[in-house]
């Protein structure tokens, strides 16, 4: 059976915004789309109240996916939209679909002005042990967002993509993160961008050094491993093409300032726990809750 792309629905406004999306990529993979909805059993004690009831309640939970499945198809057709009502608690099942589908797909909830947005706890703790990549997408998100301007200057998902940005760390270049990225690039027919961030040496702090050398050998040395991490990449991907930026500054700064002008941010998250648990990074969380477009999670070792 083939992968789906998959999405967690819950009839809130970023998890629309999410099945959208998803339907869109959908078509672009050849791929079907899986709605799931989970919801959590009512408790005994108020599965005996008059007005919610075990089997009103489940009821109101089914039409959720049903309705959002129904309204799918009327705007994206020739996408096979399958459904799927399980009850649990959310992070766990979703979690669990996730290792079956080719990416998951999820709301993030929009908080306005300087805030940024909200992944939510559902959404941080999926993206933290799914073994597929993760996909957040903010509530208002628009298929015109992902865009440039027609030749008029109106937002309009005729007009080409906007780049892929990528977020990659040249000490750790995962395969499996560069490969996503490439390929959901080439799949919309656009370049990508990417950004590594790195922090001077402390002596850049304390003015001028005697040997002008030391102001220019870490910046030429952090782009030359970029470029040599990308440069099989480019010859795998030729149609793609690719602009490097390797800047002094955090990386999380860099990845959300280059979102106002993407389509998608690709970012990863290493495979690693410790004694407090599973981490998603502070760069990756970051981007989560800042991002102007949808951003992708790879897990990656």
């Amino acid at each position: 059976m083939p992968r789906t792309v998959t999405v967690g629905l819950d009839g809130s406004p970023e998890s629309r915004a999410a099945a959208e999306w998803a339907a869109r990529e959908a078509k672009l993979l050849g791929l079907p789309v899986r709605l799931v909805h989970v919801w959590e059993p009512v408790p005994g004690p108020l599965a005996q109240a008059p007005l919610l009831g075990a089997e009103t309640y489940r009821h109101w939970t089914e039409r959720v996916p049903r309705e959002a499945a129904e309204g799918l198809r009327l705007r994206h057709p020739g996408v096979e939209v399958r459904t799927g009502h399980l009850p649990g608690r959310p992070a766990e099942i979703l979690t669990d679909e996730a290792a079956d589908a080719e990416l998951l797909v999820l709301g993030s909830r929009a908080l306005g002005g300087v805030g940024g947005f909200l992944a939510g706890s559902v959404g941080l703790s999926v993206v933290a042990h799914a073994e597929r990549p993760v996909v957040l997408v903010r509530a208002r998100e628009q298929a015109a967002d992902e865009h440039e301007m027609d030749p008029a200057g109106i937002p309009s998902a005729a007009a080409a993509f906007r780049p892929v940005v990528l977020g990659l760390d040249t000490a750790h270049p995962d395969e499996d993160l560069i490969r996503f990225a490439f390929e959901a690039a080439a799949r919309r027919g656009t370049s990508l961008r990417v950004v590594h961030g790195w922090y001077p040496p402390l002596y850049y702090g304390y003015g001028v050094p005697a040997d002008a050398e030391l102001l220019t050998s870490p910046a030429v040395a952090e782009a030359a491993g970029l470029t040599e991490a990308l440069c099989p990449w480019r010859r795998k991907y030729p149609d793609v093409e690719v602009a490097e930026g390797s800047r002094p500054g955090g990386a999380a700064d860099l990845l959300v300032d280059a979102s106002h002008e993407a389509s998608l941010v690709v970012v990863g998250r290493r495979e690693r726990r410790n004694l407090l648990g599973t981490r998603i990074g502070q760069v990756t969380h970051a981007v989560l809750h800042h991002a102007a477009a949808p951003v992708a999670v790879v897990p990656h070792p």
